[in-house]
């Protein structure tokens, strides 16, 4: 277990933030209509965290063994810098992500929440999961969430990056101060 300070000087060497979709940015429940189209729920403050990042000028990224067309639109709405679908193992594509930015391991943080996120969290610089992580993720994790999966996790983790950094939070991109 690290220290607060420890995760603050992980947490300022971050420059990419890559993330798993079910579990994180969702709770994890899939729901089916009856034609078989999948539904997916996300919370609007883990959001606008991410929304603020991409602002903040670090690359955001979603790295997901499932391929769904409500997650590219969710990505596209929030500005995510790279979004991977279908990615059975994940670290090649995380690997990708950082060869084009030329960054290192150090400078990644990754959330996961189960067992394929493991090859991920083992190499990254600050390994986060949501509280209802799976317990050998839990084990792994640098920075655990408060919060479960697609109930403000990711915003949690957000928001302790821009506090580490120095970056103010309220601004918004368009007005340079807090809308209201």
């Amino acid at each position: 277990m690290l220290s607060k300070e420890e995760l603050i000087e992980k947490a300022k060497k971050i420059k990419i933030m890559a993330f798993d979709v079910d579990g994180v940015m969702t709770d994890g429940s899939v729901t089916y209509d009856e034609n078989g189209v999948e539904y997916k729920t996300f919370n609007v403050k883990d959001g606008h965290g991410l929304v603020r990042m991409a602002q903040s000028g670090f690359v955001t990224a979603i790295i997901t063994a499932r391929n769904n067309g409500t997650v590219k639109h969710r990505a596209e709405n929030l500005n995510i810098t790279e979004i991977y679908q279908g990615q059975k193992f994940k670290l090649p594509a995380l690997e990708e992500i950082m060869a084009k930015y030329n960054l290192t391991f150090e400078n990644v943080s990754y959330m996961g929440d189960d067992l394929p996120d493991l090859c991920i969290l083992e190499k990254v610089g600050l390994a986060c999961c949501p509280a209802d992580a799976v317990e050998e993720v839990l084990e792994s994790a640098h920075f655990v969430s408060s919060k479960n999966g697609g109930r403000g996790a990711v915003r949690e983790l957000c928001d302790f990056i821009l506090d580490a950094q120095g970056i103010e939070k309220i601004r918004t991109v368009a007005e340079g101060k807090r809308s209201c």
